[in-house]
């Protein structure tokens, strides 16, 4: 061979050298920007997921939310999940717990500003039905009991301090103090008929059934307008003999 070919042929063979070489190089500066971009170096792993999977639930339904969906969106291992909250049914759990406290944080904060029991009492169903406008998924995820394990402390803890909350709010409108481990039968029914009317109404709310009813309302009815004329409608109710 001669030193031209030889030369010819090195010269060539540098490129592919080069290239086998770069290519490693090239990759680990990624590689370093995925692993930064997962949670796991801001040390709360167990409140990215749920924060994730709050995400998760709002954007696709709670059809879409699933422990691979969860992981994906929090871009962690698909093992995290799972080790964190043991299956489906503990993430969902968790997840609804922090609805519940938010919930109720959002029902005291709107009995905190009004003065009197019936304004309380309106102030407390304005704010149930925003809640629920606002975080359709999770207060869709609530109520869904065959979905949730309700022996978790957490939920059990958060979805009592709930229903302690309508409970002082039913009291207050009957200028009684109501224990929730011992009612009376008109109690109960105060209870269950409140609860019933603003629960129903916002269900009613979110599966667009109201729009046909708001349609044919004089003009500038809206869905608080419609809510408060309800509330003035059950209260008369209530207070005749």
């Amino acid at each position: 061979m001669t030193r031209l070919s030889k030369e010819n042929k090195a010269t060539r063979a540098t490129p592919a050298r080069t290239r086998r070489i770069a290519r490693p190089t090239a990759d680990r500066p990624a590689q370093r920007r995925r692993a930064h971009d997962t949670p796991y170096h801001h040390g709360d792993l167990h409140e990215a997921l749920l924060k994730a999977a709050e995400r998760v639930l709002e954007r696709d339904g709670l059809a879409g939310l699933t422990l691979r969906a969860v992981a994906r969106e929090a871009g962690v291992s698909h093992a995290a999940p799972t080790h964190h909250f043991g299956d489906l049914t503990g993430l969902l759990s968790e997840l609804a717990a922090i609805g519940f406290r938010q919930f109720g944080q959002a029902m005291a904060a709107a009995d905190a500003s009004a003065a009197t029991p019936p304004e309380k009492g309106v102030a407390s169903a304005k704010a149930y039905v925003a809640y629920a406008q606002a975080h359709p998924g999770m207060y869709g995820l609530m109520f869904r009991s065959e979905r949730l394990d309700h022996a978790r402390p957490s939920l059990h803890e958060a979805s009592e301090a709930s229903f302690a909350g309508l409970t002082r709010g039913v009291g207050a409108s009957r200028h009684e103090q109501i224990s929730k481990e011992q009612l009376t039968l008109e109690q109960a029914a105060a209870i269950a008929s409140a609860w019933s009317l603003v629960h129903g109404f916002t269900m009613l709310l979110l599966d667009g059934r109201l729009k046909t009813i708001l349609d044919r309302s004089p003009e500038g009815t809206s869905v608080e307008t419609l809510l408060t004329a309800m509330l003035r409608l059950s209260a008369g109710r209530s207070a005749r003999p």
